[in-house]
């Protein structure tokens, strides 16, 4: 664990035990008026826990800002009221003053294997699966190079995330990322957003306007389903591609750009070039590095990943309750979906569901009732998924249960669930 942040009026108190259980670093903010959390929330990336006084001021303030960054372990004197409230707002657990080094120890023991094997992902695109990993080491790879990049993939799979990790962990880091919705620009006004005008080039131009491609000079440009393109912007784009230079409407002289090309789309380019509709020379170009990105159907073992991710990153959305996961029943719901609508329908219903949760957990009821039906016919037809998820999942109670060393309340603290879930689950399993 790399840092510990502290909110308290009693700073030297809590440091101090914190240091005796041998914390390697823990950053200071005895009061609120010494830091502000919404004016620089990248800051808050570099903390691995947080622990709350809730007799500060603003304390409820201060979880919501806090609960989708890191884990919030509150503490304050005897006040079930206020303990029930932290814990509804988001608090991972609340500890009574007088705090203990004891205590702490076990805390931050919990979480420290928590979050040291929170790899589940590349960026915003989160996947554990082989078929992802390989995914991963493509990007790696298209990041270091300067060559076009064509990804394909079923709409909602997240191509674009994936163009923008690129972009990120390339040399070009540090310029504009522009993105083209090609299928959102007619050809009327193809030269004017792409190539930009100048001043007086025709009626109403009364200013200069850079194109797209310009402002993406010494960046990077994502053509966004490119597949969709008339002959026209093709033409556009493989002569920028043959040639590095643009013209302004109404101007005189070339301009070199300088932009790395990321293209995406959901056709299949190659039949398109036998078929005439697309030219096989601004194909051949622009599929020089291919990411081919599989459906969410073809990588299910990645769907209790994404819920998470999509839970936290909707969990502002409820400012009166922390969502925090999917009870079984409604996980066995979603793992028995298709996902027509891939990655990007998995977070529309996770997010609509938060909607309408009553609870922490997200239940079967609150998920939309097509999933019931679909999930009948498919648990008839495909059996061993379920069975490969009773084995994984009797893997996962197992391991916890050996680093809590048979305690069963630690093994649910590090499996994300209550006691008496986890005792339901071993009654089940007949591991008890």
């Amino acid at each position: 664990m790399r840092s510990i942040l502290v909110i308290s009026d009693e700073m030297k108190k809590v440091e101090d035990l914190l240091r005796s259980v041998d914390i390697l670093s823990v950053k200071r903010c005895a009061r609120q008026k010494d830091v502000s959390i919404n004016a620089d929330p990248a800051n808050t990336c570099q903390y691995d826990i947080a622990f709350l006084d809730l007799d500060t001021e603003d304390w409820q303030k201060r979880i919501l800002d806090l609960r989708t960054r890191m884990p919030v372990v509150a503490f304050a004197h005897a006040d079930i009221k206020k303990a029930v409230e932290a814990m509804k707002l988001g608090a991972s657990e609340f500890l009574e003053k007088p705090l203990n080094a004891g205590i702490l120890e076990e805390v931050i023991r919990q979480h420290k294997k928590r979050i040291l094997n929170n790899e589940s992902g590349f960026d915003d695109t989160v996947g554990t699966s082989v078929l992802m990993q390989e995914v991963f080491g493509l990007i790696k790879k298209a990041a270091v190079s300067e060559s076009n990049v064509l990804i394909t993939g079923e709409s909602g799979t997240g191509k674009e995330l994936l163009a923008r990790a690129i972009h990120k962990w390339s040399p070009r880091k540090g310029k504009s990322f522009v993105t083209i919705n090609c299928s959102a620009i007619p050809d009327t006004l193809l030269e004017s957003e792409l190539f930009g005008f100048e001043k007086g080039a025709f009626t109403g131009a009364n200013y200069t306007k850079k194109g797209l491609l310009e402002i993406a000079d010494g960046g990077t440009v994502f053509f966004d389903e490119i597949g969709d393109v008339s002959p026209l912007f093709q033409i556009k784009i493989l002569r920028v591609l043959q040639e590095g230079e643009i013209m302004r409407i109404g101007g005189t002289h070339e301009m070199k750009v300088d932009a790395r090309v990321i293209a995406a789309t959901n056709r299949d380019l190659s039949a398109a070039c036998k078929k005439g509709a697309f030219r096989e020379d601004l194909f051949y170009r622009l599929n020089v590095i291919n990411i081919d990105l599989p459906p969410l159907r073809a990588r299910m073992e990645d769907v209790p990943f994404l819920i998470e991710h999509f839970i936290k990153k909707h969990a502002m959305k409820r400012k009166d309750i922390m969502i925090r996961g999917v009870n079984d029943e409604a996980m066995g719901l979603l793992m028995n979906y298709s996902f027509p609508g891939n990655v990007r329908e998995l977070e529309n219903i996770i997010e609509r569901a938060m909607s309408f949760a009553g609870s922490h957990w997200i239940l079967s009821s609150d998920l939309p009732s097509y999933l019931l039906k679909t999930s009948v016919r498919k648990k008839t037809s495909n059996p061993r998924l379920r069975e490969a998820l009773a084995v994984y999942e009797k893997e996962l109670i197992w391991s916890a249960l050996q680093d809590s060393r048979g305690n069963i309340s630690k093994a649910a603290s590090l499996l994300g669930i209550h006691r008496q879930q986890l005792q339901k689950k071993l009654k089940d399993l007949r591991m008890q």
